[in-house]
Formats: C-alpha cells, sequence, structure tokens
C-alpha cells in the first residue's frame, strides 16, 4: 500500500509551524494580545522588583490618594491609594501573580483531565462514550459559577482550592470538544492506512489522531484561561479565594466598591485589567483557531 495513498491532515506536514507562526504575526489582534499576555507574565513572575512599593504596606496617612494627574496626587503612588493607604499600582503587579497563576495552572489541568477522557470517548466509543457523555451531561447541567462557589466553601479557600474548583468545573468543556474531534479525526484515511497496516488502537490514538487534535485543544485551552480568570476574580469578590493578605483583583474590585465614591480608581484598575486580560486570552484564542483551523482559512 502506497504512503502516498493516505495523507495526514496538514498538521504534520513539514513547514506547517513556520507557515501558522507567520499567520500569527500577521494578526495584529494577535500580536497584541500575546504581547499584553506576556507582560503580564512578566509582571507576575518579577512582581517583587517590579512592584514600587510592599503592596501589603499601610500609611493611613496617605489613604484615599488619586491617581497622578488628579488634584491631590502623589507621585510616589501612580495610580494612586486605597482606604488603607495602601498603593494600588503595587497591588494590582501582585494581583496579577494569581490571575495568571490560576489561568494556567487550572486551565492546564482542566485540559488534560477533559482531553484524556474526551480521547477515550471519542476512540473506543460504546460503553465508555455513553458513560463518559452521561457524566458529562449530569455534570453541566449545574450552574458553573454556583458549583465553582459551593466547591470552594466544601474544601476551604486557598489557591489550591480554587484551582481544584476550576478543574472540576471546566473539564466538561475539553471532553465534548476534543471527543468530537477525536471522533471527526478516527474516520480519516490515515486512520484507516494505520488500521491496515496494524497499529494498535492505543498506538493510532497517541500517534496518528492526538497530534491533529491539538490544534483545537490549545485554541480551546487559550480560551479557558480567560474563563479560569473570571472564576477566580469572582471568588476572590465574594471573599472565597486566597487570604484576603494576599492582593488580588477579585478582592480589590470588592474593596473598591464600598468607597466607589470617594476612590472611584481602586476599583477602576482591576477591573479594567480583568476586561483587558479575558478579551486578550479571547483574542488569542481566537487567533490560535483560525491560524490551525484548515476550513476558517478559506
Amino acid at each position: 500500500m502506497s504512503d502516498a495513498t493516505f495523507v495526514k491532515p496538514a498538521v504534520g506536514r513539514r513547514g506547517g509551524g513556520s507557515a501558522v507562526v507567520k499567520r500569527l504575526v500577521r494578526d495584529r489582534k494577535v500580536v497584541v494580545a500575546g504581547g499584553y499576555i506576556l507582560l503580564l507574565v512578566v509582571l507576575a513572575i518579577f512582581a517583587p522588583a517590579i512592584a514600587p512599593v510592599d503592596p501589603l504596606a499601610q500609611d493611613l496617612s496617605n489613604a484615599e490618594t488619586p491617581p497622578v494627574g488628579f488634584s491631590g496626587a502623589i507621585p510616589d503612588f501612580l495610580l494612586g491609594t486605597d482606604d488603607l493607604g495602601r498603593d494600588v499600582l503595587s497591588r494590582a503587579i501582585f494581583g496579577a501573580r494569581i490571575a495568571i497563576t490560576v489561568a494556567f495552572i487550572a486551565a492546564s489541568l482542566a485540559a488534560a483531565l477533559g482531553t484524556l477522557l474526551g480521547l477515550l470517548a471519542g476512540w473506543y466509543g460504546r460503553s465508555i462514550d455513553n458513560l463518559v457523555s452521561r457524566l458529562v451531561d449530569v455534570w453541566m447541567s449545574f450552574p458553573a459559577v454556583l458549583l465553582s462557589i459551593l466547591l470552594v466553601a466544601i474544601l476551604g479557600s486557598g489557591l489550591d482550592s480554587v484551582i481544584a474548583a476550576i478543574v472540576v468545573i471546566d473539564w466538561t468543556r475539553f471532553c465534548r470538544v476534543v471527543r468530537t474531534a477525536t471522533m471527526a479525526q478516527a474516520r480519516m484515511d490515515y486512520v484507516t492506512a494505520a488500521r491496515a497496516i496494524g497499529f494498535r488502537r492505543g498506538a493510532i490514538l497517541v500517534r496518528e489522531i492526538l497530534p491533529n487534535v491539538i490544534p483545537v485543544l490549545i485554541a480551546l485551552l487559550t480560551l479557558e484561561m480567560g474563563i479560569a480568570v473570571i472564576v477566580e476574580a469572582i471568588l476572590s469578590f465574594v471573599g472565597l479565594s486566597v487570604s484576603s493578605d494576599t492582593p488580588t483583583w477579585g478582592g480589590m474590585i470588592a474593596q473598591g466598591r464600598q468607597i466607589v465614591h470617594e476612590a472611584w480608581w481602586v476599583m477602576t484598575v482591576p477591573l479594567l485589567l480583568l476586561c483587558a486580560t479575558v478579551i486578550a486570552f479571547n483574542q488569542l484564542g481566537d487567533g490560535l483557531t483560525r491560524a490551525l483551523d484548515p476550513v476558517l482559512r478559506r
């Protein structure tokens, strides 16, 4: 049987990776979104060195100082201070640590669990598919936000609990998408050829199908990171995330809401960062989808 008869999708072709990179670089939205996310990662890693002051340092004499450019501003506090005199800029930078940590770790773990179950359900079918599909249907019948609050309330507050709650909730999204993609790939000619030459089913799944599901998975993973940031902010807002001593965007929004008429910037800064981060992840995910999906490129 000639190898030319059965051609695998373009993912595995030589030069495919460089072509994808070129398409991404030409997409301005992807470049801007990727640059913004990269900046957040740098801020998160080097927060102690970048932050102007200690984010927990209180100075009641400088409480509710407005940002630079407004009447009563102090140059040492570029984005102003909160009602306890803590620097808003430093707290926002340290808050990026929590947001980025949750985005990458929680989304990756949810992707790993959902992908594993989706591959098994889509490839082996029958009883495994029925079991996984029923489990997904039951799991998705619960409101995501309420379920996350319930899980964190049961597990206790803390970053580990937040990550666990997001994983438990959002694995279903990956499972459904990967299952559908796996079933589509299983009908391709290259899978038929692999079976004909004697590949085991497990080897076909790992060596042939999985590499062609990865592009869809990467795009979905990026979108999930934005969702994870929102969930963490919601849990921080209601006081169910990390301890109150740790700066988080959701916690800053909750605090700023109480003094919004006296110090609007305390809530506005983290709210803008949260919105920009979610939009950036969504734009990056959309760009990856367009670059990796041959149908959308037509």
